[in-house]
């Protein structure tokens, strides 16, 4: 029996390289909360991309949870987590928080078992493909190119960009996206629920025709309305499928948007969605629909997760989160011919931090 021998926490802001805004959003800097679970004298190590605020979730509720819960039984100690911040709200930083610590759980149990990440959920491909995601509001045309070119030059067969801020800009922007990709690259739009349906099934035709061709339009109405989704769906140019639930909290949310039929592509972040437990349970979900899952982001964590879906979208090489997991750990896989490919048998997700947790930082 594997009980918590300790439980180290610390939340992490770092600074952009430069302003980014998207749809509905701008920021300077991202946190990271990083956890250390150790049990029967192995560790395991998790993250989420969350406010501090996350951090003491983990160091009061969860931890009580996990006292006295046999580690080994990652699913055991999921619900007593979950179970743990009932009348608190499941999900945001709760489901963060989460995400977390069962992240950590199951490093740890990968790792005492001495297998990848990737085994121990029950990995069906050992390679993942990726979209270079980026292309903010706040960049000028020249950082456009360079970014997305950048990112077709190197390989990778898709590139995702932001827009929203300024619906009127949005057209040259995507045709400067194009330019820079070329024909044969395919050009996703994010829209991070900037729009109502009608403004959304009307500003896709419009950049459908500017880009030359979208393949992706992701959030062009909140996840959250299903029901505009499922318009949009309907709606907008024929061969566009349409992506959404980087916000999913959980299982349950997933398959609502399942049920509702709003997605072509169901999004899931195993930082956000309860964790590694959670995002596997959303891949059968989604394999029971007919949907591809695309893992959101995170993609140090999600080359592992991926490998575990069965219907399988791109996983999000999303440029914020590239930039902290290279400083944050080593062993962070490296795009090549335009995906993930697991690095031989390395026990866990094969990650180490830079600058480990100390005591007073748990």
């Amino acid at each position: 029996m594997a009980l918590l021998d300790a439980l180290r926490v610390a939340a992490r802001t770092i600074p952009t390289d430069a302003p980014e805004s998207d749809g509905t959003l701008s920021w300077d800097s991202t946190t990271i909360v990083l956890v250390e679970v150790v049990a029967g004298g192995v560790a395991g190590l998790g993250w989420t991309y969350a406010d501090a605020a996350a951090a003491e979730v983990i160091r009061g509720r969860l931890r009580s949870a996990l006292e006295d819960v046999d580690l080994d039984d990652v699913g055991a100690a999921w619900m007593a987590m979950r179970r743990a911040v009932r009348n608190d709200g499941s999900g945001g930083l709760a489901a963060c928080a989460i995400s977390a610590v069962d992240v950590a759980l199951w490093d740890r149990r990968a790792r005492a078992s001495r297998v990848p990440l990737a085994v121990a959920l029950g990995a069906f491909r050992r390679t993942v493909p990726v979209y270079g995601s980026g292309g903010f509001c706040s960049y000028d045309d020249a950082r456009l190119r360079e970014q997305l070119g950048g990112w077709a030059a190197a390989g990778m067969r898709a590139v995702k960009m932001k827009v929203g801020a300024d619906p009127e800009a949005d057209p040259h922007r995507v045709r400067v996206a194009r330019e820079a990709i070329g024909p044969d690259v395919s050009l996703f739009i994010d829209a991070n629920g900037a729009w109502d349906p009608r403004e959304a099934v009307r500003r896709a035709s419009v950049l459908d025709v500017a880009g030359g061709g979208l393949d992706w339009l992701e959030e062009p109405v909140s996840s959250a309305d299903r029901d505009g989704l499922r318009f949009v769906r309907a709606h907008a140019p024929a061969r566009v499928p349409v992506a959404a639930g980087e916000y999913v909290w959980g299982p349950e949310d997933a398959r609502d948007l399942l049920v509702a039929g709003a997605v072509d592509v169901l999004q899931a972040d195993a930082t956000r969605c309860c964790g590694l437990t959670g995002f596997r349970a959303i891949g059968a979900l989604a394999a029971a629909h007919g949907i591809p899952l695309s893992p959101h982001c995170s993609p140090a964590l999600h080359a592992h997760a991926g490998c575990a879906v069965e219907r399988l979208g791109p996983l999000e090489y999303f440029h914020d989160h590239v930039r902290i997991e290279e400083r944050t750990f080593t062993g962070v896989l490296v795009p090549r011919d335009g995906a993930l490919h697991l690095d031989g048998d390395r026990p866990g997700h094969g990650l180490t931090l830079r600058e480990p947790l100390s005591g007073g930082e748990g």
